[in-house]
């Protein structure tokens, strides 16, 4: 009475919404169902948007700035651009990112550092995200080699492979797979 309603659409979890979860991620149902009711707790309208997903990484980083780092990855869960994410796109995106391969967790690091879409991570690209994170754990010693751009460009000059200076997901990922610092630093659970 009065109140809004969210869409049912969004909120409602099907048994055949289910069944494409369960093909897709490695959850079960029960899982899923836990998910699902702790996704609708936090977002009943069946969207996470932008401020809310930052919110959340504040709780996790009380000490940091996480609004440049949760806008790349805001971006990448995000998958059809809407400016939400919806249940399906978030726990894909958590599968993805905890579920997966090794390759497939490092695809979805890939995916969160290629800021312009391109298939490349270039210097400026790689900067941007090394200051996201270190604003995002509140670090403030970015001097030496801890500087966020020549930290990109050793890092770029280490696994481009090809001479170009910028880093092909081929090349991100292999890079990541023989380096274990490499890994902890840009994908720590990969």
């Amino acid at each position: 009475m009065g109140g809004k309603q969210a869409k049912q659409t969004s909120t409602e979890l099907t048994d055949k919404h289910i069944a494409l979860l369960k093909a897709n991620t490695k959850y079960d149902e029960k899982a899923i169902r836990e998910w699902h009711a702790s996704f609708i707790r936090d977002c009943p309208t069946g969207r996470l948007d932008k401020k809310k997903f930052t919110e959340v990484y504040q709780k996790f980083y009380p000490t940091g700035k996480p609004d440049k780092y949760c806008k790349y990855a805001f971006d990448t869960f995000d998958a059809n651009n809407d400016g939400s994410i919806t249940f399906d796109e978030f726990l894909l995106s958590i599968a993805a990112s905890g579920q997966g391969t090794v390759d497939d967790r490092l695809a979805v690091a890939f995916d969160l550092y290629d800021i312009s879409n391109d298939g490349q991570i270039d210097q400026k690209e790689l900067t941007n995200l090394i200051i996201s994170m270190y604003d995002l754990l509140g670090e403030t010693d970015r001097k030496g080699d801890r500087d966020p751009k020549k930290r990109a460009a050793d890092i770029i000059a280490k696994i481009d492979l090809s001479g170009d200076k910028k880093i092909s997901r081929a090349e991100f990922i292999a890079g990541l797979k023989a380096d274990p610092i490499l890994r902890e630093l840009l994908a720590p659970n990969a």
